[in-house]
């Protein structure tokens, strides 16, 4: 690298130093601008400069923040270490194959760091380095002037060709020392022409040819040339060469014309007659070939017309040189050129480069995350190139401008939600400014990648189990399901009964729950006798990190199965058999009560419900049973000839599909009317002692009744207003049912009636709960009224 090009790279790079603190204000999208230098041909390894350090970016980051070259058609042709920094050739570069001679060669490339984003556009020229020599289109040029030719003519000749650039291209011509002719250069800009000038009358009688040598001569250091041999041969004759109207035609031509369109007419005249002043026109021999390919020439008409495509973006200029040679002999020549300029119109659709960092976003992300880098091109100048870019506004994106024209950051305008929309395809439009504008659409796929932000959900909260009584322990009894939003390990769910503090931990306690699927065991038999209805809480936790949950209360109603068998109650003897014997006077009229069998059943509803019929009577026409209350009665009066003892089996069964049972028997001794009031004076006066003391614990019951009841009362209240309507309406009912808020207990003692009201108790062993109604045993008053012995019948009545 020559001295000139150092000085360009400290210049640019003393340039980037300064304004990179001021760049690096505008946050991820910050884009710097470095230039560097280099000659062509220099060997492949070759480093060009350190990137990272005229940045200012720390060396130990770059693999990281994935440093590297993400644009450029010319990509192959460098390459950036990602260990330190440093921009160095990749391929061998020749500058005449990559750029026009007469251009700068500038190869522009997008570095690219993430995390933060910046994006930085570095510029390296490729300098010219004098590797080639002028070379002529001919060696040898042979060329034909009468000699007639007055001194003064000018011949154009063959310019020669250097690839090189600049100082390095054609820089002089040198001629062959002669007697007759000159060189003379004329600068057209974009080349230099050489002119073979005529000094001296030619003589075709003392010489017929002339041989001479054109040398171009570069200016490299150390320069280079090359040699035309010019044969020219003289002749006689035609001496008025023809004349152009103008030296130089220049026209303006849209691009796309149709082919054959008439661009221009060339015109020149000669003062000669006959053949000698007949023009004909032809194209120049060393044009470039784009030229033949695009134009033609009519030879008599001067009419150029188009042959092939015209674009702009290809070429913007073309410079045709034109003969005109008469018809003599020799012919006279003259020349002149034709510049053509081409006038853009917009027949480019803008181009959308988008560099994706990831198509996956995720669903938490914050507003002004950047997603993707787009760059828009166009290949068309001016206003038809100018470009402007949009996305559709219902998709949660935007698009953020650049520092750099036609460049945009694609990021998320707001929260999004991957339960709602998992996926987007955004539709990308970049619109020209032409007349009429072009568009390009280009569809991007943005997916949507989940975190744990929901909750797993039941589908109904509380739930209701009703669980028939006496279920087989280890056996499923009921089922939870929760459903999570979520994907993958965030929706995986295990579940889990809540044991604690508020729970009923006697009953959660014999409950297990598998954690995947949610199946609930019973790990015992419940039974509904002891308790109807409890309830618990489950939790349903997903697998997220951190993980959620959320619970359902799970309320179950133990259903009653036929499992009790009625009790008998009374008759009881003292040892505890359902055995007892009654004395009643022979002259008792029909419908005279006996007795009454009293029992219970702890089942509820059918299954509780108790009918009475005989097993065993020794007089079917003698005694009657009520099948419904148990009362014993007798059907007619007795004679003298009916059994002094009889003897009743009374069955007590139940109403359930299987049906239960208990027996009861009772001996029946006939008396006569006397020995019956002795033994009933004796009986009542027993009684009389035993109603006293049945009274007395009766009163000390009451009181403690009464306070149980209130005390029931509170609680109800307290667990009324805990709980919903709805289901405090239930509660209710399911306790009314069962009996187990309050009973009022009716009994007689002498002629006082008692009724206690409160919550179900025992009594000694006299009272004892039952779900159809309890019962209270108290021994019998007879009365003497009318020769009658009755015993009043005591019952309980469910609030």
């Amino acid at each position: 690298m020559g001295d000139r090009g150092q000085r360009h790279r400290w210049e640019y790079c003393w340039f980037a130093f300064v304004l990179l603190p001021w760049l690096l204000l505008f946050g991820e999208q910050a884009s710097a601008q470095i230039r560097y230098s280099i000659p062509e041909e220099v060997k492949e390894g070759s480093v060009v400069g350190n990137i990272a350090k005229d940045l200012g970016l720390d060396v130990s980051t770059l693999t990281g923040r994935r440093f590297r070259i993400v644009s450029g058609s010319e990509d192959s042709l460098f390459q950036v270490n990602q260990n330190n920094g440093v921009l160095y050739v990749h391929k061998h570069i020749d500058r005449e194959k990559l750029c026009d001679v007469n251009a700068a060669c500038l190869i522009n490339l997008k570095i690219v760091v993430e995390n933060p984003l910046e994006i930085h556009h570095v510029g390296v020229e490729i300098t010219d380095v004098n590797d080639h020599s002028p070379k002529f289109p001919e060696k040898e040029l042979l060329l034909e002037i009468a000699e007639s030719t007055l001194p003064g003519a000018r011949f154009q000749l063959d310019a020669a060709r250097d690839p090189d650039a600049g100082i390095n291209s054609v820089k002089a011509y040198k001629l062959s020392h002669n007697d007759h002719f000159d060189l003379e250069i004329r600068d057209r800009g974009d080349e230099k022409i050489p002119f073979l000038i005529l000094r001296k009358l030619l003589d075709r009688e003392q010489q017929r040819k002339h041989t001479l040598f054109l040398t171009a001569v570069d200016g490299g250091s150390p320069s280079r040339s090359g040699i035309m041999n010019i044969t020219i041969t003289v002749l006689d004759n035609n001496d008025n060469r023809p004349v152009f109207q103008q030296e130089v035609y220049t026209t303006n031509l849209p691009e796309n014309v149709p082919v054959g369109t008439i661009v221009i007419t060339v015109n020149a005249t000669d003062l000669d007659e006959g053949v000698n002043g007949e023009v004909v026109y032809t194209l120049g021999k060393k044009l470039n070939q784009k030229v033949y390919e695009a134009f033609q020439l009519d030879g008599n008409s001067g009419e150029i017309k188009v042959k092939g495509a015209i674009d702009f973006e290809e070429t913007d200029v073309y410079r045709l040189d034109i003969l005109a040679s008469d018809k003599g002999q020799p012919p006279m020549t003259v020349d002149c050129r034709v510049i053509i300029k081409i006038l853009d119109i917009n027949d480019n659709e803008p181009q959308i480069e988008v560099t994706s960092l990831s198509n996956r976003v995720s669903e938490d992300s914050k507003p002004g995350t950047v997603i993707s880098l787009i760059s828009i091109t166009d290949k068309d100048s001016g206003v038809n190139g100018k470009v402007l870019c949009s996305l559709d506004d219902s998709a949660p994106f935007e698009l953020k401008p650049s520092v750099q024209d036609n460049m945009y950051s694609l990021i998320t305008k707001e929260r999004l939600d991957r339960e709602s929309i998992s996926n987007y395809d955004i539709k990308l439009t970049a619109t020209d400014s032409g007349q009429p504008p072009l568009s390009t659409v280009k569809t991007m796929h943005i997916d949507v990648s989940d975190v744990n932000d929901n909750r797993p959900e039941f589908s109904q909260n509380p739930l209701e189990l009703y669980l028939v009584e006496n279920n087989s322990p280890g056996a499923s009894i009921f089922s939870v399901s929760a459903h999570d939003k979520d994907l993958n390990e965030n929706a995986v769910i295990s579940y889990h009964i809540i044991r604690g503090e508020g729970m009923q931990n006697d009953m959660t306690s014999f409950l297990n729950i598998n954690s995947a699927n949610g199946n609930i065991h019973a790990l015992k038999s419940f039974d509904f006798e002891t308790a109807k209805t409890f309830k618990f809480q489950v939790g349903a936790s997903d697998s997220g990190t951190p993980s959620l949950s959320s619970n359902v209360t799970v309320h179950v109603f133990i259903l009653d199965q036929n499992d009790n068998a009625p009790v008998i109650i009374s008759p009881v003897n003292t040892n505890g058999s359902a055995e007892t014997v009654e004395e009643i006077p022979r002259n008792v009229n029909a419908g005279y009560l006996v007795t009454k069998v009293r029992a219970y059943d702890a089942d509820v509803g059918y299954n509780g419900w108790l009918l009475f019929s005989f097993q065993e009577v020794s007089d079917h026409t003698l005694f009657g049973l009520d099948r419904y209350t148990g009362q014993i009665r007798t059907l007619r009066a007795f004679t003298e000839t009916d059994d002094s003892r009889h003897k009743l089996v009374i069955l007590v069964k139940d109403n359930g599909n299987v049906s239960l049972s208990a027996t009861a028997t009772v001996l029946i001794n006939v008396v006569e009317p006397k020995e019956a009031f002795a033994a009933s004076d004796v009986n009542s006066v027993i009684k009389d002692d035993e109603e006293n003391s049945v009274t007395f614990y009766l009163i000390i019951t009451l009181g403690s009744v009464s306070t149980l009841f209130l005390i029931s009362i509170i609680v109800l209240i307290i667990m009324q207003c805990s709980k919903s309507t709805d289901y405090s309406s239930k509660y209710l009912q399911d306790t009314n049912y069962d009996g187990t808020l309050c009973h009022s207990i009716q009994y007689r003692s002498g002629d006082k009636r008692y009724m206690l009201v409160g919550p179900r108790m025992s009594i000694g062993s006299t009272i004892v709960p039952g779900s159809n109604g309890n019962t209270l045993v108290v021994p019998d008053r007879r009365r003497r009224a009318s020769g009658e012995v009755r015993a009043d019948p005591i019952h309980t009545v469910l609030c």
